[in-house]
């Protein structure tokens, strides 16, 4: 019987609590009756003090909701008198975070810490999270320190012959290591990366003899660097396969490349054992001649030739007393040849433009010094040959024949009649417009004087 009364009790407590008003007064009246009978039981009396902090709560949220809806609709009426959207109660209005709805205290979300565009709190740290295990996004690959990379394409082989050549015929103008090493390391030649090796040196046989001095330093330079021994023997293996064809452009090619295959073995960019493996294994006669040619430089003796000089010493790194030699031996050997070509690619080869006056000047001085006017013809013939092909310019020709005029005082010693002979070379160099007028004009003329005689009297003839 207690279990059903109780049961009875709550079931009524339930229904009455979401009664209206009109209810609740149903209810007390009711409760006042029994407590005026006085048959009160104690449940029934902790059931009516229940209802009544019920009836209280309820009364002080409606009064509570009653006075916001008051202060919004004042605060509405006082917004609509002052109109300036400027003003700083109307930014307040607008911007201000509390409810419209008469819920809530007024107060921002999460304590400002919430809404779109909001990372946190003031003053908020966040720590480091540790992943999870068992997040279903847990990828174990991705937990380890991840590092970014510049990812450089592969060239293929079409765009490595139009990236490694500008690279080489800039080199041949600066002569710099060092920043060929800095721009192949900022390529990606992968597999390829032996062909720089057989490109560089294919261009340096189409070049002068300092090109493919520049070009065995190269080699030995990025020995070990960029390039390794194994890329160093593909590209000569390569290059020794293409002699057939490298002989149609450059006919003294199986001999160059033997002399850089002895300079690089010299220079330890090949091993010692690259030219063991091709004897008694190969066919063409170019690739046997190469092979034969480095096999006698390097069977040489260091003070019989050495291989650092193979290719000789380049145009301005000579001295100067060696330049002046050459262009000696150069004028001594026209003299008995007369051949202009020779003499001109004798000139070419020593690849020193600049100094050219020196061989005007030697050339005037061994016409003075020499006797007869074959001498005279055959080097205005050389200098008028020079002149002709741009190998000897204005500005060269004039300077040799202008330290020519200065020394004449002091050749004259040597060659009493150099004034006159020079003269007589000036005006035919004039006359084959090998020099100009001004230059023939500036030519100095010796004097006549006379003496005294013993029949003038003691008087100097005029």
């Amino acid at each position: 019987k207690v279990l059903s009364i109780f049961k009875w009790l709550g079931a009524e407590f339930l229904s009455l609590t979401w009664k209206g008003e009109e209810d609740e007064s149903y209810g007390s009246d009711d409760l006042n009756e029994l407590e005026v009978n006085g048959n009160w039981t104690p449940q029934e009396k902790a059931l009516h003090e229940a209802r009544l902090k019920a009836k209280a709560k309820r009364r002080l949220r409606k009064s509570s909701s009653r006075d916001s809806n008051r202060e919004s609709i004042s605060d509405s009426v006082s917004g609509e008198l002052s109109t300036d959207p400027h003003s700083p109660k109307s930014k307040n209005a607008v911007n201000d975070r509390k409810s419209r709805t008469g819920k809530g205290r007024g107060l921002p979300k999460k304590g400002g810490a919430g809404g779109k565009g909001v990372w946190g709190a003031a003053g908020m740290v966040y720590e480091v999270e540790e992943p999870d295990a068992k997040d279903p996004n847990y990828d174990e690959s991705s937990q380890v320190n991840t590092i970014y990379a510049t990812v450089v394409p592969e060239l293929d082989e079409r765009e490595l012959e139009k990236t490694i050549n500008p690279i080489v015929q800039e080199y041949f103008e600066h002569g710099d290591t060092k920043e060929v090493e800095m721009l192949l390391r900022e390529l990606n030649l992968g597999h390829h990366k032996y062909e720089f090796s057989s490109l560089a040196v294919s261009l340096s046989l189409e070049g002068k003899a300092s090109h493919r001095e520049l070009t065995s330093r190269l080699l030995s330079d990025l020995s070990g660097k960029v390039l390794s021994e194994k890329d160093m023997s593909r590209a000569f293996d390569k290059m020794l396969k293409e002699l057939p064809d490298l002989i149609l452009d450059t006919p003294e090619a199986p001999q160059m490349l033997g002399q850089f295959i002895a300079r690089a073995i010299a220079d330890h960019a090949l091993p010692m054992s690259f030219l063991d493996c091709y004897k008694g294994k190969v066919d063409c006669d170019h690739a046997r001649a190469a092979l034969d040619r480095a096999s006698v430089l390097l069977s040489m003796k260091t003070k019989i030739m050495r291989l650092d000089n193979v290719w000789g010493v380049g145009g301005g790194q000579r001295p100067v007393k060696h330049l002046i030699k050459e262009m000696n031996l150069l004028l001594k050997e026209y003299l008995v040849s007369g051949e202009l070509s020779e003499a001109e690619h004798c000139l070419r080869d020593l690849e020193v433009p600049h100094f050219h006056h020196e061989l005007v000047y030697e050339a005037v001085v061994m016409a003075l010094e020499s006797t007869g006017d074959t001498a005279l013809q055959m080097m205005v013939k050389l200098l008028k040959a020079f002149w002709q092909t741009g190998l000897i310019t204005l500005d060269q020709m004039n300077r040799g024949f202008q330290r020519v005029y200065d020394e004449l005082a002091e050749i004259s010693l040597d060659v009493p009649h150099a004034h006159s002979i020079m003269e007589t070379f000036v005006d035919l160099c004039y006359q084959d417009s090998v020099i100009t007028k001004q230059l023939r004009d500036s030519c100095p003329t010796r004097g006549r004087k006379r003496f005294v005689s013993e029949g003038d009297g003691g008087l100097v003839k005029s």
